[in-house]
């Protein structure tokens, strides 16, 4: 076996690379019980005085408490599994599925809502203005409750980087970068997203309610329903958009891509394989081959790349020229 073909073995530091966000995990609860004692109140009350405005309203928190359940069960699964064999780079990307699988029943919620209120106009229902302003009210004040419990201050950068880095003999290269942020947590942020559709909801409905019972627009309940479908299926979409690609493994912008190419084949050498995939919501991984006219090492290549700050963890293997061809 030769040098370009050296097998080099290296241990992934997995916990670096799993979100971990105590905070956000101990309010997403708190948000769940609220949620629920509320739910279990408007549905209890709804049966007792035969309002269909408490009892569509308790349903339809409970849509979101289940949406909190799974972001919770992805905080704890990746919080137990941070260090687990069973995944190469560590539970980073549990939150991103939480988030998109969240962002799947965001959009179911808003499907509901549009179809009810296409419905309600042409079939307009009998509407019970003071009750159901009672439920949007108490709506309201439970989510924004909720809403300031989940807003989401988990993108600020402390500023302490630190970087590990491994090489080795062979023409095999491991690099490990790691910045010490909070990044991304597209968990919170599907929860976030849960508690704000509701609450624009909410408030939408009070609009809409107050102008039917003083001045005849009934017609505005269900148009005001279409407007809030509209709106959260936008937020649903985003959040799908940002949680999609990372979960299949969509590669950096090309133009980044290029100039790696541009600082390794400056050095008289050629990139003739390069992979770059995202193995979290914030942690970029690289692979690459580089044949390489003179005899340097992989650990000479590793320096040339420190720059690229976005590569957290960089494998490299190195052949000369002659070897290659």
């Amino acid at each position: 076996m030769n040098d370009g073909e050296q097998a080099a073995i290296h241990c992934v530091d997995k916990q670096k690379f799993s979100t971990q966000n105590s905070s956000g995990e101990r309010n997403t609860f708190y948000v769940l019980v609220l949620t629920i004692v509320t739910m279990l109140a408007e549905i209890i009350a709804g049966t007792i005085y035969g309002s269909m405005a408490l009892l569509a309203d308790g349903w339809h928190m409970g849509t979101h408490a289940a949406a909190f359940m799974i972001t919770l069960f992805a905080y704890r699964y990746a919080r137990k599994h941070a260090n687990s064999a069973e995944f190469s780079y560590g539970t980073g990307k549990v939150s991103v599925l939480g988030g998109y699988t969240s962002a799947i029943a965001l959009g179911l919620v808003a499907l509901v809502m549009l179809v009810e209120s296409s419905v309600r106009i042409f079939n307009p229902h009998e509407i019970y203005f003071n009750q159901a302003i009672l439920v949007a009210i108490i709506g309201l004040i439970v989510n924004v409750v909720s809403v300031f419990l989940l807003k989401d201050h988990h993108s600020h950068d402390h500023g302490n980087e630190h970087g590990h880095k491994h090489g080795h003999n062979h023409e095999h290269s491991h690099e490990h970068k790691h910045s010490h942020h909070h990044g991304q947590d597209h968990n919170l942020r599907a929860a976030y997203f849960h508690v704000l559709a509701d609450a624009l909801t909410s408030l939408l409905a009070i609009a809409a309610l107050l102008m039917g019972k003083y001045f005849g627009l009934t017609w505005l309940d269900p148009i005001m329903g279409i407007v809030g479908a509209v709106i959260i299926t936008r937020w649903a979409w985003g959040l799908l958009k940002q949680t999609g690609p990372v979960l299949l493994d969509a590669s950096i912008e090309q133009s980044y891509m290029q100039q790696i190419r541009q600082t390794i084949e400056q050095e008289s050498a050629q990139l003739v394989d390069l992979h770059i995939w995202k193995i979290s919501a914030d942690h970029y991984a690289a692979s690459m081959i580089i044949h390489c006219e003179r005899t340097e090492k992989a650990g000479y290549f590793k320096e040339k790349l420190s720059q690229f700050e976005r590569l957290s963890h960089i494998t490299i293997e190195v052949n000369p020229v002659t070897q290659a061809q």
